[in-house]
């Protein structure tokens, strides 16, 4: 079974890209692997997506804030697709993606940013961590080899 490769982007590649790395590598079908970059990565990754990301799977060594320019130099891995999660980071100018990864954005509320108890902060994580995980499953279920950027933007719909 091919294995597709799929990159994850947001601004500071700390929280919502870096969950959607992990739930596409740890996903059950086995038909992905996640990446996750920013266009003004952070220093760190969040540390409530870091222990999401650890729950599901993914190994914590590989969960780091880096920049999306990685992925445009040759020696990177060619993406399949390539999935804005934050709406600062679909509207930017991005590198250029060698070979011609199907694009969408799937806009979620920055969790980092919510304000409140420590439950409230992670239950908003979780939040972002369903609905990302629901549009990779019905990713999963589509026939990818005759998917489209067209197709791949309607599960924005579905979701």
């Amino acid at each position: 079974m091919k294995q597709y490769n799929i990159l994850f982007l947001c601004t500071h590649n700390s929280a919502r890209s870096i969950l959607g790395e992990a739930l596409a590598s740890t996903h059950p079908s086995g038909k992905f692997k996640g990446f996750s970059a920013g266009s003004t990565p952070g220093t760190h990754v969040n540390p409530i997506a870091q222990e999401l990301a650890v729950e599901i799977g993914m190994d914590k060594a590989l969960l780091k804030s880096k920049s999306w320019d990685v992925y445009g130099e040759p020696n990177a891995p060619q993406m399949d697709f390539i999935i804005t999660v934050c709406d600062n980071a679909a509207g930017e100018v991005c590198p250029h993606w060698p070979g011609q990864p199907v694009t969408a954005h799937w806009g979620f509320a920055d969790p980092s940013l919510v304000q409140g108890s420590d439950l409230e902060k992670k239950t908003a994580f979780i939040g972002v961590m369903n609905g990302l995980r629901k549009r990779i499953d019905i990713l999963a279920a589509m026939p990818l080899d005759k998917l489209d950027s067209l197709s791949l933007k309607e599960i924005h719909t579905k979701a």
